[in-house]
This record gives structure tokens, sequence and C-alpha cells, in this order.
């Protein structure tokens, strides 16, 4: 029996045989096992001890911001090519994501360089793209009365009409020649035309000074001018009709400090006007919009002043014209005789929690100098800014959330009892919803009945709008239509597929009643598309903390949505909660986006800063915990789903937070982020200003001193905690240099418990210098492809 099971058992071998040899030719092998995941650079520690007030803690990694000790850079060096590594080997298997998302993000890009023209006096300002197709761009001018013919031009941008042979545009800068003069790169802080339209001084980044270099250059020549030519430049204000220059220069510690007077043409040494020796004294300058005058601002954190100069004779001196307890934002304008001043300063020793407005007679002979009040304070009404010409006074007001734009005729009433803004019949531009921020632009032409304003929401791509003061008509001059993937262009007419343009006429007869913008289609608005909600959600405290989230109608998916919460809570700013077109990337993959306004930013008033700063830093951190738990628990995003974002001093909060609740958060990105504020504010490595030191508190302060040691991130990372997944970005060139983030991410894998599938990972980026947009997509693919991969894994 035996025998015959084996014959069989033969047989049927015999029978398959030419299967089983092909079996065999093509047998899989076997599976091999996953490589073992890179294992995270570990660099020296060289421990050092610390002592101040009754605090002693030590730092084993305080030898990477050593940057004097060439030892230590070198080890530094080192051990941030062994982070490059270890960030590429983990996201290596995203490089096909990478490239997909880079080419969705590039594909969105404005293309055009050029900016809409301005018009001043006789002339129409803009930048455009160059037309060899270099890096960037080129400022040019042309007169306005040209302007039909450069818009039918054959070669619009070479600025030469083929037909009358006329040459219409005028170079005025090329920034790549610049960057020639600077080292490769093209970063310009300040520009400023002279009112007689023949010089322009402007401030380029000397990358090798770490300092902006003022020229000045004549617009008719093309020609550099001999002087002046300074270093450390930090504001400039032109002064006799342009043949003077006034320019505030800073300190190697880069506080500005000093004023100088240059007469354009001479060949006498600047004057200096004003030397500041007190070390917490700052100090700036700007004229009036109709440059009869320069105001010199000087301000601590004990006082703030604001000094007049005669624009006609600046060597005449400086006038007192305000001076308050505390440091303040203090603008003034002038106008007809009168004296503007736009200041948030307190009220009879009462901190006020908005900006307000003050008149006074530019020759009052009072001292000190008596303004009254331009409106009755209205609860409902806060204004944000303003903005003056000749003919209006034009208002950014905020209702609540709502953010409005309105026109009053000047002048104003001249009684000295302050009036009702309502009472004055303000004519409001019908704005889409959501918008979240309102900026003026540069509105350079004080006697122009148009002024231009940037229109930014969460669900549109910000619009550049002109507003004809007096006849209440506007046009949107610039916005991408992403619908087409195209742009509204820089001569007025409309690219194929885009939306045309047509100016709309709105005249309110009504002051409170708009026209409902759901009503017109002009402006490039993707409600249609993508879902605006606000929420207002109780903090630790119970204060109500607003939240803003944004998601696809077409691509929510109920119960697995993952959600990436933006944070700032910092000097008062406003969250930046404008639409950014490689967030679409996410939003079309079914992402919720959310904005947490946490205390310590902007948008609620000057209390709600306050109450988010220095010993009452943890208000914000507490309110951006919050915000995510909100989202969590009412299923807004999926647990175990939610990233956090922050830049910079967000880069704290978000930190922080992780911090405190480690286990709401799968995964952070961290750009350029303040994250070991003891150290910093203690032993500054680079220079920090008044306002840092206001903002999160001075360590030579007992309180001060604890609260930052108790919200510091590299100070309070949990031990043998499960930490999030964190790409944190950073270069040499920021504020909060890259050793801040080294020491943090040491620290963190020091600590916790290493999770392969929850790294931690530092990447270098270009030089914060550096404007180049395709390398902005691709920084921007890797961290979109780095939280793609953390919430699918």
């Amino acid at each position: 029996m035996r025998h015959l099971r084996t014959t069989t058992a033969l047989l049927l071998l015999d029978h398959h045989q030419p299967h089983l040899l092909l079996l065999r030719r093509y047998k899989s092998p076997k599976p091999a096992a996953a490589p073992a995941p890179p294992s995270p650079p570990k660099p020296p520690k060289k421990p050092q001890s610390f002592t101040i007030h009754d605090a002693t803690w030590e730092d084993p990694y305080s030898w990477m911001a050593n940057l004097t000790d060439k030892v230590a850079m070198r080890h530094m060096d080192v051990y941030m090519e062994q982070e490059e590594k270890y960030a590429e080997a983990v996201l290596s298997d995203t490089e096909r994501l990478q490239g997909k998302l880079q080419s969705e993000m590039a594909s969105r890009l404005n293309f055009d360089l050029s900016t809409p023209p301005l018009r001043w006096g006789p002339w129409l300002y803009y930048k455009r793209s160059p037309d060899d197709g270099k890096q960037y761009p080129v400022l040019c001018r042309r007169l306005a009365s040209l302007n039909d013919q450069f818009i039918s031009s054959k070669s619009p941008s070479g600025g030469f009409d083929f037909t009358s042979g006329i040459k219409i545009e005028q170079k005025l800068i090329d920034y790549n020649l610049e960057a020639e003069r600077f080292g490769g790169y093209a970063y310009e802080e300040l520009s400023e035309v002279s009112p007689d339209h023949k010089f322009i001084a402007y401030t380029m980044y000397d990358k090798d000074n770490d300092s902006f270099r003022l020229s000045v250059r004549n617009l008719n020549s093309g020609a550099l001018c001999s002087k002046p030519q300074a270093d450390r430049v930090s504001n400039l204000a032109w002064a006799k009709d342009g043949q003077a220059l006034l320019y505030v220069v800073t300190n190697h510690y880069k506080r500005p400090y000093r004023i100088y007077c240059s007469m354009i043409g001479s060949t006498d040494d600047d004057v200096l006007l004003l030397d500041e020796p007190n070390e917490n004294v700052f100090v700036n300058i700007r004229h009036t919009k109709d440059f009869q005058f320069v105001t010199v601002n000087t301000f601590s954190t004990t006082y703030s002043r604001v000094f007049l100069i005669n624009a006609a004779d600046p060597l005449s001196g400086m006038t007192l014209i305000w001076e308050c307890e505390a440091q303040a934002h203090c603008i003034v304008e002038h106008h007809q005789g009168n004296l503007y001043l736009f200041t948030d300063a307190s009220k009879e020793g009462q901190m006020v929690d908005h900006h307000y407005l003050l008149r006074s007679h530019v020759d009052a002979t009072s001292n000190p100098r008596i303004w009254e009040s331009v409106f009755v304070d209205d609860p409902d009404l806060t204004i944000e800014d303003v903005d003056f010409c000749d003919t209006h006074l034009v208002l950014i007001v905020r209702e609540g959330r709502t953010f409005r734009l309105c026109a009053i005729p000047r002048p104003l009433p001249a009684g000295k009892e302050a009036v009702k803004l309502k009472e004055l019949n303000p004519q409001f531009l019908p704005l889409p919803e959501h918008v979240s921020q309102i900026s003026p632009g540069p509105n350079y032409d004080y006697y122009s009945p148009t002024m231009r304003f940037t229109i930014s929401s969460p669900v549109m791509p910000d619009a550049v709008v002109d507003y004809e003061l007096s006849s209440g008509k506007w046009n949107i001059v610039q916005q991408q239509n992403l619908l087409h993937e195209r742009t509204r262009i820089l001569y007025g007419t409309a690219t194929s597929g885009s939306i045309a343009e047509r100016t709309l006429s709105y005249i309110n007869s009504n002051a409170w009643k708009e026209v409902n913008p759901k009503d017109d289609h002009s402006w490039n608005d993707l409600s249609e598309f993508y879902a605006c909600e606000h929420y207002d959600v109780p903090s630790h405290d119970g204060v109500k903390v607003p939240l803003t989230i944004v998601y696809s109608h077409a691509n929510k998916r109920e119960n697995q949505q993952p959600g990436l919460l933006h944070g700032h809570g910092a000097y008062g700013e406003l969250l930046d909660k404008r639409w950014r077109s490689e967030l679409k990337s996410l939003l079309d993959r079914g992402w919720v986006i959310a904005y947490a306004d946490v205390r310590g930013g902007g948008g609620q008033g000057k209390k709600w800063h306050h109450s988010g700063k220095r010993t009452k830093k943890q208000n914000s951190i507490k309110d951006y915990v919050s915000c995510a738990r909100f989202l969590i628990d009412n299923a807004i995003v999926t647990e175990n789903k939610l990233a956090g974002w922050g830049y910079s001093a967000g880069g704290l909060l978000v930190a922080s937070a992780i911090n405190q609740r480690p286990e709401l958060f799968r995964a952070a990105i961290l750009k350029v982020p303040f994250l070991d504020a003891t150290n910093t504010l203690l032993y500054p490595v680079l220079p920090l200003t008044a306002a840092d030191y206001e903002e999160f508190g001075y360590p030579g302060d007992i309180d001060d001193f604890h609260a930052i040691l108790e919200y510091s991130p590299y100070d309070n990372i949990q031990k043998d905690a499960h930490y999030p997944a964190v790409l944190i970005t950073s270069s040499f060139n920021t504020r909060f240099g890259v050793w801040e983030a080294a020491k943090w991410v040491a620290r963190v894998r020091e600590h916790t418990i290493y999770d392969p599938e929850r790294p931690v990972l530092l990447n270098l980026t270009t030089d914060i210098v550096e404007e180049n947009r395709y390398m902005q997509c691709k920084e921007s693919a890797l961290e979109t492809a780095f939280l793609i991969k953390m919430m699918e894994s």
C-alpha cells in the first residue's frame, strides 16, 4: 500500500512536471523584510549650568548657539548634514507624492510677476516680469497720457509701440541687476519715489553685512547718485519737494537711533538731525501724504513722542506735538491746516481697546497741545485703520467679525464736539462674505480721487480693488481666477477663460444698506466650492475664542477628515487667514483647514493682545488647545487626525500646546519657530527689540522669568510621552536661528518615547531673503506630503 501511494505520487508528479517546472521558474521570491526605519541622529552633549533668580538648570545643547566657537560650528555643520539625510530618508517614500503636489501648486502660481499700475501724478508705476524670463521683476513707469497706446502695443511688456514707433515705458530698477550687486539676492525693504518724480530712494538687503543698504537713483538718467549711500537704513522720508532725503540708521544691535538729512546733488556731508543715546528708545520717520511735514516718532516701553519737521526746511528743527505714557501706535497726517492723529494711546490713564482719531490745528500754540476727538466711541463699530486723501477720509472698520470699508467726504465737521460716524453718511463698498482682512495699498497720490485696497478672505484669492471715492465706482484691477487657472493681468484686459473685467457703479443712498454681494459675480469667490464657518470656542477660563474653519463641499469625508489648525497669537498681529493656493491641495483631499484667533494676536482689540502676552502667555496656549479639542470633540476633525501649524512666534504657540496635550495632535509643522524662549531672552544671539521683551517677558523681572520658564517649549518637553510627528523648517538666516530648532528636536527625541511612525524632522530651507516662488512650491509640497504621510501611516 505504501509502495502504491509512492508510485501514484510519482505518476502525479510526472503528470504535472511541466507545470511544476514553470512554477519553480516563476516562483515569487519570499517577501524581503521591510528595511529598518532610519535612526535619528544624536548630537553631542556638552552640559552647561545656568542660574538666575531662584532657578538653576542644565542645558546639554547650549553649544549649538555658540556662533563664535569654530569647533562648535563644525559640529553643528556635521549635525545639520545628518539631520538633512535623516529627513530625506524618512520622506523618501513620498518623492512621487511631492512631485505631484509641486506640480499642482506650481500650476496655480501667477506666472506673471506684474503688478497693476498705480497712478501717481502724471505717471503710472508698476512692476512686471522681465523680458528675458529672469527671476526678479523690473520696476517701470509710463505716462498715464500714453496708457491707451501702451495697452494696444504688440509687446506691452517691452514698452515699445511698433505701430507708432514710440517708446512708452521707462525702466527704473531692474532687480536682476540689483541681485548682481548684492550677492545673488534682490530683496527690497523700502522704496520711495520723490514727490517731483526725479529720484527713487530704496534699500536692498546686503547679505554680507546682514543689513539694508540705501541707494538713490536718478530716474531720468538711471544712474546711482553718489550720495547718500548708507548701511543699516530702516526708514526713509522725502522733504523739500524731493531735494532732501531724511533717513534713519540702526546701530549694530539693529536699534533705529539716528536721523540724517541728505541734500540730493550736494557734496556736503549728510546732517545728523537726531542721535538717540538711550538703548531702550527707538526712532522712526514718515512724511505726511501731502509732503508738507515729516513726523518723527520716538518710543520706548515707558513713553511715545511725536515730533514735526517742516518739510520745506528740514534743518529748521523738530517740534513736539504729542506725548503719552507707555508705547503707543501713533500716525499723524495733515489736511488743510489740521493735524490728524490716529492712535491707541491710553485715555486719562486708562488703556483703551482700539484706535481712535484726534484732531488739532497745525498752528496751535497751547502747551501741551490740545487734541480733540473726531468720532464718538462706538462699542459696535471698531476703526481698524484709516487712509487720507485731499477729498476723503477712508476707514477700515469692523463690526464683530465683519470687516467693512467706507469713505467720508472732507473736510470733516469743524465743530469741537465729536460726532458719530453714522451721522456722516459713510459710503460703504460692497464686499463678499467672509472678508478676513482689508489692507490699504500704497496710495501715494494724495490728490487722486481713487484709492487702492487689497481684500482678503479664506475662500477667495486676494483682490486688488480701486475705489473711486466721489462716485462710489469700484474696479477689481487684479485677482487670480483659480477656476480657470488664470489671473487678471496688468493691462486692464482679461486672459482667455477668466471672468470679464467690468467696473461696477455703487452709490449708496442709505449709508447702512449695501448691495448684496451674493448678487454680484465680479469677485472670484470660491465659496461655491469651499465652505467657511465661524465658531466661538470657550477657553479654559470661559473666554470665547474665534475659530474659523474651511473645507471643500465636494471632498469632505465624514468620520475620516484630517485637519490643520493654524495659530500665531503674538504682537497683536492679525492671524493670516488669506486664501493660500497651496492649501487647495489639502482641501481637495478632504482636509479641514482651521484658524484659531487666540489671545495675544490681533483682531479683537488691544486688551485681547495684552491678555495673551508676558505673564499671560499661557492664555494663548490654552486657547489653542481649547480650539484643538473643540475640533475633535465636535467631529469636525477626526480624532488622531489633527495637525498643528505655526510660523515664528506661532511655532512657540503650537510647540507649547504639544507639550501640554501631545495626545491631541498627530503631526505638526513648525516654520522658523521660536522654541528656546528662556535662553533666547536671557542670552540673545541675535539682537532683540523692546517689542520682543514686551511680548514674551523681561527675564530680569522675576514674575516674567517664571512665566517664561513655564511656557518655553524647550524647557517643558514631557518625559516618556508619545509626541506627534513634527517637521520643523528653519534657516541660518532667521531671527530665531536654526539652533533653536536643533536644540528642541534633540531634546524631544531624548525625553519622549521613540516611535518611528511619528518622526521628528528638521529641514533646512533656502535663505529667508530668496524670493523664489518655485522653491517655495517645493518646500510647501514637502510639508504637505509629510502631513499626508503622517495621517495615512
